[in-house]
């Protein structure tokens, strides 16, 4: 009998066929698959006989002490984390080319000692030109240009360092695996040898990964599974704020953010999200209306801006830029069955001041006030704000954190919030509030009035 059977594989994703094929299934690659002899498996074995039993802990017995949590001394990062970096931890953090991934690398390499900053992407000589510009002078921060990963796991070890910073992931590969740095196997194959040499050795490696707008193959997304924190950095290249979110994290929460702003020496934290956010507000105009989301367990304050104009064509055009296009679809549809609006003959354009992505359906009653205020061509008082969710029916429901939305409120020197009516209204003072039934009252009250 054979030993070994015929197979092919893509070298780019690792796909298995039963026959060749000039382009891979699976990735769309021309040229990439490739003949292999596949050795055919033995019956199994019974493995307590082979294999030794581990030895096992009771969970009364395993001592904290030792994996205490180090600060990286940036306050929002922290947050995120969940406090601190848990010794022994592999952490992924993924952004689009440009948000600021080496950048927020490096300054956290500068900060925290016994730290090796890996990059297969720049020599040290680039690295340090980058550094010069961020204005970083560590004495204790290493440098090292490499992309073998038996070579980078093998330097962590030897030098028994506390962090180490791989940039980027897609840049490194291992002689144990075949085909070039950057596809699955390979990616797949460093992270695992990367997760088994921190949970030994108690060494925290963060893996910086690129993420193209659409997913692309042998990003973070096929590492997020295997990885034990997931940090994902978005914003606009064309704004300063820049926001880090938790994936995924198995020692802390994932609904916490921390707001950094880009600056010429690098990422800057921003301590009161709220006040920066709405900080070079102008004079009110028709259309805008300050609301309070939340972010995690702090609230904060934004900007919805609305533009209501007469459609020149058949069909009006909806536009949205960092709030879902549906759902204004249906905020639209809301207003315009029961408050009596014609938007149907209206174009609508929405847009989030500061280049951020609001979810929450909390938002929605600011919504709605902007884009009547913006058909109606009147102008809302200068201290107010409002949160709320809109149902189908036009009615406003409440949301939870009334009381941090409202206190975030008066703090930053509004006066008025217009909130539901189903809501605990907690007494706060000098803050007058609202309350709004549907969107019907919305127009009569505060739009006509």
């Amino acid at each position: 009998m054979k030993n070994n059977q015929i197979i092919f594989t893509c070298s780019h994703c690792g796909a298995q066929f039963q026959k060749w094929t000039g382009r891979c299934l699976e990735c769309g690659k021309w040229g990439t698959v490739e003949q292999v002899n596949a050795p055919i498996g033995k019956e199994k074995e019974d493995l307590s006989k082979n294999y030794l039993p581990i030895k096992t802990e009771k969970l009364k017995d395993i001592s904290s002490q030792n994996f205490k949590r180090f600060q990286s001394n940036i306050s929002e990062l922290d947050r995120v984390l969940g406090g601190g970096i848990v010794p022994g931890s592999l952490i992924l953090l993924g952004g689009e080319p440009g948000v600021g991934k080496s950048t927020l690398a490096l300054q956290l390499a500068n900060i925290i000692p016994e730290t090796i900053y890996f990059s297969g992407e720049e020599s040290t000589q680039q690295i340090k030109m980058r550094a010069l510009r961020l204005n970083i002078s560590s004495p204790t921060l290493e440098l090292a240009s490499a992309t073998n990963i038996e070579t980078i796991i093998a330097t962590s070890l030897t030098t028994k360092c506390k962090l180490a910073i791989i940039d980027s992931i897609q840049t490194v590969y291992s002689d144990e695996v075949a085909g070039e740095a950057g596809n699955i196997s390979q990616v797949r194959a460093c992270t695992v040898k990367l997760l088994e040499a921190a949970k030994k050795n108690n060494i925290t490696f963060i893996l910086v990964g690129q993420v193209t707008k659409d997913g692309a193959v042998a990003g973070p997304k096929t590492l997020e599974h295997l990885v034990d924190t997931v940090l994902y950095l978005e914003g606009d290249r064309f704004h300063d704020f820049r926001i880090l979110r938790a994936a995924k994290n198995r020692f802390g929460p994932t609904d916490e953010v921390g707001v950094f702003t880009m600056e010429k020496d690098g990422l800057v934290e921003v301590k009161n999200p709220s006040a920066a956010m709405i900080s070079e507000r102008n004079e009110p105009v028709p259309g805008t209306v300050i609301t309070a989301i939340m972010e995690g367990t702090r609230p904060m304050l934004i900007e919805i801006q609305a533009l209501v104009t007469k459609t020149n064509f058949g069909f009006p055009q909806r536009r949205a830029s960092g709030f879902d296009l549906n759902r204004l679809q249906v905020l639209i549809g809301v207003l315009s069955r029961r408050a009596g609006l014609p938007l149907e003959s209206y174009d609508v354009f929405l847009n989030v001041v500061g280049g951020l992505t609001v979810d929450e359906p909390a938002a929605d009653l600011a919504v709605i006030l902007a884009i009547a205020s913006g058909l109606k061509d009147k102008t809302l008082p200068p201290g107010l704000a409002a949160f709320g969710e809109v149902g189908l029916s036009g009615e406003v429901r409440p949301v939870n954190h009334t009381e941090k939305r409202l206190t975030e409120i008066k703090n930053l020197g509004l006066e008025i919030a217009v909130i539901p009516l189903s809501s605990k209204i907690p007494k706060i003072t000098g803050l007058k509030t609202a309350p709004i039934k549907n969107v019907q009252e919305v127009v009569e009250k505060i739009i006509q009035k």
